[in-house]
């Protein structure tokens, strides 16, 4: 039998791209845009359009509200094609289609309504409740009356509707006893809500992670629900949901996805730095392409990738074999996305270590994308979703039978 012929790009014969995707007619104009939108800090408003108009938005989503129920895996693969283009693209829309997974399990089947109108209208969603966040809420009659701020709003400036977490207060500013948390959803249109341009990060520096404020902002009643917290995970396998597969925690969804970017951009920055060692010359004229020790760094590099690739592959389908077979996630499942996912970005941080020290100074000077691929990488293992040590943190503690931590 005759072996089966190589594709013309060597590299890409042994990190293939993957099935066709719903992105796909909008990845060139990323490409485009991506060294644009790094430096001016806003993607592209008619692309920003034009992903609204995509498939892709609802890909998050359960049928019975207007989404395509994407499984878990396309999800991953769509997102790694977007970071390997515009990491400030994949961002908000990874945030965009892990918050919509969030809302729809924490709203329940009694809002269903209202996010199969969010779906149909192609419109976008943010989360600022990051570290610094405090917003209070005052029941008013058949209202909430939220004032206070809302940090890390990823994709806010881009996005129609703002998950809200409040604190519920008396009317003299208060905290009621038990504590009442409160989850609503807030169009960012309404009076008394102000985008507040703050995000000023080294990377994907075009994701709009902003503070959001909320000044006397008025939300009915009837469009809130209790808001978990820390025993999120673990109350989403009890409480009724509109669809199987938002029993899943958006946080563990989040992760995996995020491990797909992180391959998505790393095999991008590989085939680039690949290329252009081609055809560069070292000192004294030798070519960079026969040098014992680039050759070694690019074999490492692209093992890294392929095998990080393999592991969020694998963690995907787990995800998407219990969903398909109705199987509700215990805490191992919810520790092993996460621990998979943390561990396939330090095989990807270390393959983006190699490609540092192989391309040296000239080739930093000469490269056109490496620095901003560079930046960009270091927001995916440093996200406290997937960050080492929590993640570490966590698994130890369940290994040993202690008792887990919040979050």
């Amino acid at each position: 039998m005759d072996a089966r012929p190589l594709a013309t790009e060597p590299l890409v014969a042994f990190l293939p791209s993957g099935p066709p995707r719903a992105i796909d007619p909008l990845i060139a104009a990323m490409a485009d845009q991506a060294e644009r939108a790094d430096s001016t800090r806003e993607i592209d408003p008619e692309l920003i359009n034009q992903i609204k108009a995509n498939p892709i938005m609802g890909l998050s989503a359960a049928t019975n509200i207007g989404g395509s129920e994407a499984t878990v895996l396309q999800i991953g693969r769509e997102l790694e094609a977007v970071a390997a283009n515009c990491t400030s693209s994949a961002w908000t829309l990874w945030n965009h289609l892990a918050v919509f997974h969030l809302f729809a399990g924490t709203l329940g089947p009694d809002h269903a309504d209202l996010l199969q109108t969010i779906i149909e209208r192609g419109e976008w969603v943010c989360f600022p409740a990051g570290a610094g966040s405090g917003v209070t809420g005052t029941i008013e009659g058949d209202n909430i009356r939220l004032n206070g701020r809302g940090a890390f709003s990823t994709g806010g400036r881009y996005a129609e509707w703002a998950g809200v977490v409040c604190v519920v207060v008396d009317d003299e500013g208060n905290r009621l006893e038990p504590l009442n948390l409160r989850f609503s959803v807030v169009p960012l249109s309404a009076d008394g809500v102000k985008i507040d341009p703050t995000w000023d990060g080294s990377a994907v520096r075009a994701s709009a992670t902003d503070d959001i404020h909320y000044t006397d902002v008025i939300v009915p009643l009837e469009r809130s629900a209790p808001w978990f917290g820390a025993n999120r995970a673990e109350t989403l396998r009890e409480v009724p949901v509109i669809a199987h597969r938002y029993r899943e925690d958006w946080v563990g969804l989040s992760d995996v996805w995020l491990g797909w970017m992180g391959v998505g951009l790393v095999r991008a920055a590989l085939r680039e730095v690949t290329e252009e060692l081609r055809s560069r010359r070292s000192i004294l004229g030798k070519s960079m392409a026969t040098r014992p020790t680039v050759q070694v760094n690019l074999g490492r590099a692209s093992a890294l990738v392929a095998a990080a690739a393999a592991t969020m592959e694998t963690a995907c389908r787990e995800v998407d074999a219990r969903i398909d077979e109705l199987v509700v996630p215990d805490e191992a499942d919810y520790l092993r996305q996460m621990a998979l996912s943390a561990s396939a970005l330090e095989q990807l941080a270390e393959a983006m270590q190699l490609l540092l020290r192989t391309q040296g100074g000239n080739g930093l000077r000469e490269s056109k994308n490496f620095e901003r691929r560079w930046r960009d990488f270091q927001a995916m293992p440093l996200h406290i979703n997937a960050h080492q040590d929590r993640v570490h943190h966590q698994l130890g503690r369940f290994v040993l039978g202690e008792e887990l931590e919040a979050f």
